[in-house]
């Protein structure tokens, strides 16, 4: 909701029936004219934008349902995100963009890539502490992950 609006999810400079995003968006989007108005204008909008942005709209009004069994799972998120890659794929010849990634890649071309740019190529490893521990399946969270701060209190990143 906030890429497509430009807006926090908390914005107190809004007036008081604006000031929650959820809320605000949510009611926006039952009418097309002013769900068009809600969009960020520095947004391009055609038509093709305004289906994709659609698309992406009716899912974080899923996302944000009040009852989490209501919310949909992770992996129904990625089907619909995923069907709007291709669409939104860059289209110059170059295959590597400004940041040097290569967009032929796929993700876990990329993520080998990476590690061993960070001289941690062995991904097969379960003491990678990018990835959590086989021993421990109630979270998904690593207990310290490369790179994390020694001084944040929490143990699990939250």
């Amino acid at each position: 909701m906030e890429l497509i609006t430009g807006r926090r999810a908390l914005d107190e400079s809004q007036p008081e029936e604006s000031v929650h995003l959820v809320t605000w968006f949510k009611r926006m989007h039952i009418n097309k004219d002013s769900f068009r108005k809600a969009i960020d204008p520095t947004i391009d909008l055609n038509e093709e934008t305004l289906a994709s942005i659609s698309t992406v709209a009716e899912l974080t009004g899923h996302c944000c349902a009040r009852e989490p069994y209501q919310r949909p799972d992770m992996g129904h998120a990625v089907n619909v995100l995923s069907s709007l890659v291709e669409l939104w794929k860059p289209t110059d010849q170059c295959s590597e963009d400004i940041y040097g990634i290569d967009l032929e890649m796929s993700l876990p071309q990329a993520l080998k890539k990476w590690q061993a740019y960070e001289g941690r190529s062995n991904l097969e490893s379960s003491s990678s502490s990018l990835l959590p521990s086989l021993d421990n399946t109630q979270t998904s969270i690593p207990t310290r992950p490369y790179g994390f701060a020694e001084s944040f209190t929490s143990a699990d990143g939250r």
